[in-house]
């Protein structure tokens, strides 16, 4: 018991010290604090979201960095780039660029983060999909239709006349490469890819092949433009095979086109940056319009004045008039073409059994076509369109 004079606290028993207004005092405050809590979790919540949200946003991108190759058969890049469509379309994204041999070399850069885009050959990009399980990139649009041979001495007549003979490719794996194995099956030979087999097949940097040949220590060689052209005129070859007699149009409704050089992005710098991959389409097709468009002799003025910057010489007026002659530039990749180009690398070993879905994403290209009046560009049920 205590006191219970003024000032002073009687305390019963079962009750605390604490008067009950303090206690529900601290507890309203209590569950305002809670709450409190749980409202500025709420908000940070949110406000994470909403960042998130930015910073996922896609934006144009600071730098483009691009890859092609020096060849008559790259002419939308070599033009795009030394014309300045590219770069102008591009606006204030800071283009670069990287000259390779052959694909294989250019799908390494490409998932190595070193090149963002890339004007390349089908069967490499199909096989970097294939290899990806479909993540690493994704054909945006087409370039060149055409435009290689195999070419062989005087004196090979027919196929028959292959067999122990040693042929070139630009690289393993790459488009030709493919394309070379592909009809030496169907002619009943076996090739391995380390060069043995009933015919050798050596994949040589092109320049060396002009040398090799002009030695006489190839019997041939499967190349593009303008090497098929450079190895008939200056160094005495025959054309055995033009591949484009080997295309009927199945897939496609184009006889005697088939895809050589198409444009490839990476998949997530273009899911990154979907504007700036717009603005290379819309410099692209002003290329492609271009080098449809323009005389002769200006087209052939621009493009040596490419290949100088990217390899280091210019053409001869007849090795230029026959490559150009022999390539049709297109902005369709031909897509209903790509299931063969897979059995193609799948027989001659150089990739696998896969499904192609997903490969093809031509929607922004369908929208910049669209513009110039363009027929809408078909993704063969491989992708979007």
């Amino acid at each position: 018991m205590t006191s219970s004079k003024p000032g002073m606290t009687r305390i019963v028993a079962g009750e605390s010290a604490v008067p009950k207004r303090k206690r529900a005092i601290e507890a309203a405050l209590a569950i305002g604090l809670v709450l409190l809590i749980a409202v500025g979790a709420v908000v940070a919540s949110s406000v994470a979201r909403n960042t998130e949200a930015q910073a996922a946003e896609p934006t144009p991108a600071a730098a483009l960095k691009l890859g092609y190759f020096g060849n008559v058969t790259h002419a939308p890049a070599l033009v795009g780039i030394k014309k300045g469509f590219l770069a102008e379309a591009l606006g204030s994204t800071q283009l670069s660029t990287e000259s390779f041999n052959a694909g294989p070399a250019a799908i390494e850069a490409l998932n190595a983060g070193a090149i963002d885009a890339a004007y390349i050959g089908p069967n490499p990009a199909i096989n970097s999909f294939v290899k990806s399980s479909g993540q690493s990139v994704k054909v945006i649009a087409g370039a060149a239709a055409g435009g290689a041979q195999l070419v062989v001495k005087p004196g090979i007549d027919s196929a028959a006349d292959l067999r122990g003979k040693t042929l070139a490719s630009p690289q393993l794996g790459g488009t030709q490469d493919v394309a070379l194995r592909a009809w030496l099956s169907g002619q009943g030979y076996k090739t391995n890819v380390d060069g043995s087999g009933d015919v050798a097949i050596n994949p040589t940097d092109n320049a060396q092949t002009l040398k090799l040949f002009q030695d006489g220590k190839l019997d041939g060689a499967w190349l593009p433009e303008p090497w098929a052209s450079r190895l008939v005129l200056q160094a005495g070859a025959k054309v055995l095979v033009d591949e484009k007699d080997l295309w009927d149009g199945t897939g496609t409704g184009k006889p005697g086109e088939f895809p050589t050089t198409i444009l490839i992005v990476n998949q997530k710098y273009a899911a990154d940056h979907p504007d700036t991959v717009k603005a290379l389409l819309a410099g692209h097709a002003k290329s492609v319009a271009w080098l449809n468009e323009a005389p002769e002799a200006e087209k052939a003025s621009v493009i040596n004045a490419g290949l100088q910057e990217s390899a280091g010489a210019t053409l001869a007026d007849d090795v230029l008039a026959r490559s150009l002659a022999n390539i049709t530039f297109t902005l369709d990749p031909l897509a209903g073409s790509y299931p063969r180009l897979l059995q193609d690398g799948v027989e001659a070993g150089t990739t696998k059994k896969a499904d192609l879905s997903g490969l093809f994403d031509l929607r922004a290209l369908n929208e910049v076509a669209a513009a110039t009046g363009t027929s809408k560009i078909s993704a063969a049920g491989l992708g979007q369109d």
